[in-house]
């Protein structure tokens, strides 16, 4: 029986509106959702890098393009982006802390958007989001990147574990398949 509900598909293709759209209609159904999503951030047209947004509204960089470090941490890189790690775990770790502590008997729903390259540069990231999948009262809406490359541990995990339901995101099904999304993930939080 799936618990947990991940989308993955190409990059563009949709998958943090999906989990944005899906996060709104939960909310309006009663369920407790926390978490956070991340943003591209653009200027001029171009985009410099990408923000955690917490559900909450609070936000704070995740990376920018070839901007130092402000860590004093080695230099953590994807391409042309550079990872504040320390930006990234003062605002997410906490909410994927406390989005386990339960909701009464009914579950909570957790998302993780995204684990990925510039995530999973944190290994406290790492081992919250293990505890949350193994964790009794929290149900989890998250994205995942396609596999490509060298695979990704924790992704790689959570793509292979039982308990996880993984919708694959399309240009053409993005739209469609919202309900499945909100449904599998409202029939896990009962």
């Amino acid at each position: 029986m799936y618990k947990h509900v991940f989308l993955t598909g190409q990059p563009g293709v949709g998958k943090t509106t999906l989990v944005q759209r899906a996060t709104e209609i939960l909310k309006s159904s009663g369920i407790p959702v926390e978490g956070f999503y991340t943003e591209e951030v653009r200027q001029g047209g171009r985009r410099i890098g990408f923000d955690v947004v917490i559900l909450s509204g609070r936000r704070g960089p995740l990376s920018r393009v070839g901007s130092e470090s402000s860590s004093g941490r080695r230099e953590c890189r994807v391409g042309q982006y550079v990872v504040d790690l320390v930006s990234f775990e003062q605002l997410a770790i906490p909410v994927l802390r406390n989005a386990d502590l339960g909701s009464g008997t009914r579950a909570k729903v957790c998302v993780i958007d995204e684990v990925g390259k510039m995530e999973l540069f944190s290994q406290a990231f790492i081992q919250v989001v293990r505890r949350t999948l193994d964790g009794s009262g929290t149900v989890v809406l998250g994205t995942i990147p396609m596999p490509k490359g060298k695979p990704l541990g924790l992704v790689e995990e959570i793509r292979n574990r039982r308990d996880v339901k993984v919708f694959t995101v399309t240009k053409e099904n993005r739209d469609s398949i919202l309900q499945d999304v909100v449904t599998t993930v409202q029939n896990r939080t009962k």
